[in-house]
């Protein structure tokens, strides 16, 4: 894995055709964070040393694989996503935090309800005590090419409204990175400033009522 942070380390990518991924460890003194899914035995060896798995957090079912169920026999850790995701996680491995849209934080990660790429993503919200704030947004945003890009999957009940009204709640926060779970091309997260936030979530929001 590398570090990107003094928190925060980025899984080796995974690529199924344009589209790359990646998961996301976070170190907390609360117990650690594994954002998104990864296979890989390099990646859980580390995790290993760096200091196990109390959650793992899923955004949406893309990111459903047969790792989770390695992963919460390996490290006994909760699996969590959102109430209408966990279906597609259950044809894997139990799911122990069923995200209802009452349900706003775990400790000290907020959770934000956002459908709209599907009808039960879900992003997180973490303001490391190391000084940056985290935006874990799955595929809700995501970096395509270098640029902050939104797709809706209608077949799983995602649709263009539901995901501008999803966008209005991100643009609340202030994150200083925003890391997506899928995305095309090399770029795969991306710092941003308070203004570059607002005129990126405008922009998506735009073109999605356009």
């Amino acid at each position: 894995m590398k570090q990107l942070y003094d928190d925060l380390w980025q899984s080796e990518r995974y690529s199924s055709g344009i589209l790359n991924t990646h998961a996301y460890f976070l170190q907390r003194e609360q117990g650690n964070v594994l954002f998104y899914n990864t296979g890989a035995a390099k990646d859980l060896a580390q995790m290993d040393e760096l200091g196990d798995i109390s959650y793992q957090l899923l955004t949406h079912r893309d990111e459903v694989g047969a790792s989770l169920a390695e992963i919460k026999k390996r490290f006994n850790s909760k699996l969590g996503t959102g109430k209408l995701e966990v279906p597609f996680a259950e044809k894997i491995t139990s799911v122990d935090l069923a995200f209802n849209p009452t349900d706003t934080t775990l400790e000290d990660i907020q959770i934000i309800h956002t459908p709209g790429h599907t009808d039960g993503s879900v992003c997180f919200y973490y303001d490391s005590p190391h000084g940056k704030s985290y935006l874990f947004t799955g595929d809700t945003l995501f970096k395509s090419n270098g640029n902050w890009a939104t797709f809706v999957l209608s077949s799983y009940g995602g649709s263009e409204a539901a995901l501008a009204d999803s966008l209005v709640k991100l643009r609340e926060l202030s994150p200083d990175v925003v890391i997506s779970s899928g995305f095309v091309g090399d770029v795969a997260y991306g710092e941003v400033t308070q203004n570059e936030w607002i005129s990126t979530i405008g922009d998506s929001i735009k073109n999605l009522r356009s």
